[in-house]
């Protein structure tokens, strides 16, 4: 039976953090904010946002919303969005994407100030994570794998680690910051040949490809940790699914990440302690 690294602790330790720094804030007379670009009223981006205003809440983080219909016009929504850029007492924003397909995704994400850029999607933010230099923020999901291994006391220093995926939003900046941590990392995507065998000799798995449940024992080891970024619905079992068959896996390995409850769970976290290191870096 594998330890289970569930992400509540994390986060809840994550929370903490974050609740000094804003108490530190308050007694300047500061209070960190987030701004939120809601475009429509996706069941997913609903949800993202209960989460994030119930962090802000129980941090302590102010949360303004910017909240536009569907058929919005460019002008009127990079008009608010630069409204936020310029104001000061606003320090993180977040816009779910993806919006509109008039909307140019890439002109969307680098036209967010780099300081407020919480949820590290600007070229800028990625730069920063790929130059291991304060840039920006790396993508929460991707610095959530960094946090839960902290967390847990996992140092990836010198291990062999295997990343399972190679998007920009979890595989390659999650790579980066394990490289930046000391890891000898390996990267398979789709064209990898041996892919299982590859998985197998791991020390830490990471898997981020977005496919329910295609990792099962035969990708593991009985000394691997494995992280499951991935989450789907599974139609049949009614319930929600990593990457990794957990019921083939958990017996195999050493540690592994339950979905739900691991690194989902601490992404919201993560973003709104974002919020509050740009607040501090603001004013420093």
């Amino acid at each position: 039976m594998a330890e289970l690294l569930k992400g509540k602790p994390v986060a809840e330790a994550i929370n903490q953090r974050s609740r000094e720094i804003v108490s530190e804030m308050a007694e300047k007379g500061i209070t960190p904010a987030l701004a939120i670009f809601r475009v429509g009223a996706k069941d997913s981006d609903l949800s993202y946002e209960r989460g994030a205003v119930k962090r802000c809440e129980e941090v302590g983080v102010r949360v303004v919303r910017y909240i536009f219909d569907e058929d919005v016009s460019e002008e009127e929504f990079y008009e608010k969005l630069d409204e936020a850029n310029n104001d000061d007492d606003i320090h993180g924003i977040l816009v779910f994407r993806p919006l509109p397909k008039r909307f140019d995704d890439e002109k969307l994400r680098n036209s967010i100030a780099a300081g407020k850029d919480v949820d590290g999607c600007s070229d800028l933010s990625l730069a920063g994570v790929f130059t291991n230099r304060d840039l920006g923020f790396a993508p929460c999901t991707a610095q959530s794998v960094i946090e839960i291994l902290n967390h847990y006391h996992i140092d990836p220093k010198g291990k062999n680690v295997v990343v399972l995926g190679r998007s920009l939003v979890i595989g390659k900046p999650v790579s980066m910051l394990l490289l930046n941590a000391n890891a000898t990392v390996t990267v398979c995507h789709t064209k990898t040949v041996d892919t299982e065998k590859i998985a197998a000799a791991a020390d830490i798995l990471i898997c981020a490809v977005g496919k329910m449940e295609i990792v099962n024992k035969e990708f593991t080891n009985p000394d691997q940790i494995v992280i499951d970024v991935g989450v789907s619905w599974n139609e049949v079992k009614q319930k929600l699914c990593g990457d990794v068959l957990f019921e083939d896996v958990e017996a195999n390995v050493k540690c592994i990440t339950p979905v739900p409850g691991g690194v989902g769970s601490v992404t919201t976290s993560v973003l709104i302690s974002h919020v509050v290191q740009a607040c501090k870096k603001s004013i420093s």
